[in-house]
């Protein structure tokens, strides 16, 4: 694909979620795909005729096993935040039908116990997890979503 063809594609939607505990760390899984560090936030598509709020408590429950009664929905972002993939991604992810994600991100706090999380889902995504300070969180993405979960940590700042 080229650089010409890339623009054109529109951005997925997508909803992501910061899971942050009682002592405000943030949950992060390390990408099963990918040997390199590559520790992010629960996220993924929202499918047809779902609201985003509805979206992000089944992609958590899917990514991590935590169910919608383990956690407080604090905060959702004022704006959707978008981000491209590198272009060598682009025809590797959805297909070669997005240039990136449209996100819509929200604030949960996790009411559970550690034991409570569950990466062995029935499509697994993360090899590992880990509670990460905030401060900690932009060092530990991939270079190409930092600009994301900068805007994301500014907006929920306030609440951690």
């Amino acid at each position: 694909m080229t650089p010409e063809d890339i623009a054109r594609l529109p951005y997925r939607p997508c909803v992501g979620v910061m899971l942050a505990n009682t002592d405000g760390h943030v949950f992060v899984g390390q990408r099963l795909d990918n040997q390199a560090n590559a520790w992010q936030m629960p996220q993924g598509g929202v499918d047809p005729g779902e609201t985003a709020r509805d979206a992000a408590l089944r992609e958590l429950w899917e990514e991590t096993g935590i169910t919608a009664h383990l956690v407080d929905i604090e905060a959702q972002t004022r704006e959707t935040v978008r981000y491209d993939l590198p272009h060598d991604l682009v025809p590797k992810l959805w297909k070669g039908r997005f240039r990136g994600q449209e996100q819509t991100w929200f604030l949960m706090r996790f009411r559970g116990a550690d034991a409570d999380v569950n990466i062995a889902t029935d499509h697994p995504e993360f090899s590992a997890w880990k509670w990460l300070a905030p401060e900690h969180l932009i060092d530990a993405i991939v270079p190409f979503k930092r600009e994301v979960y900068a805007h994301v940590l500014e907006d929920f700042a306030a609440k951690l």
